[in-house]
């Protein structure tokens, strides 16, 4: 019988695909506000009448979930490779989790304009 001793490599090709499907979610996005900056002049009500469309706050949504991903996994590797005490790293990955999700309700709450 042969022992093995498994440590976090069991993210790999998964964590890898997630960074870049992320970041080209993110990189559309910006694409897109960019030509938005480019064609609309910059007035209060431009913004709220394209920010106040349901598919624009859709793709900020899904953007801003994308980020949070992204996010995750990028510290995630950071804490498990440079973070050795394990009760450390897991304080770190919960106030992480916490951190992030409390970032997401927050923009649902900021983009749908929730009270």
């Amino acid at each position: 019988m042969v022992n093995r001793i498994v440590v976090g490599a069991r993210y790999g090709l998964r964590d890898w695909v997630m960074q870049r499907v992320t970041a080209v979610i993110m990189a559309l996005y910006t694409f897109a506000l960019a030509l938005f900056l480019l064609t609309v002049p910059a007035s209060y009500e431009a913004w709220q009448a394209f920010f106040g469309q349901t598919w624009v706050q859709v793709l900020t949504q899904t953007t801003l979930l994308a980020l949070f991903l992204h996010v995750w996994v990028g510290i995630r590797d950071v804490w498990m490779d440079y973070v050795q005490p394990v009760g450390v790293r897991l304080a770190l990955h919960s106030f992480t989790i916490v951190w992030l999700l409390s970032c997401f309700i927050y923009s649902v709450k900021v983009v749908w304009g929730l009270q």
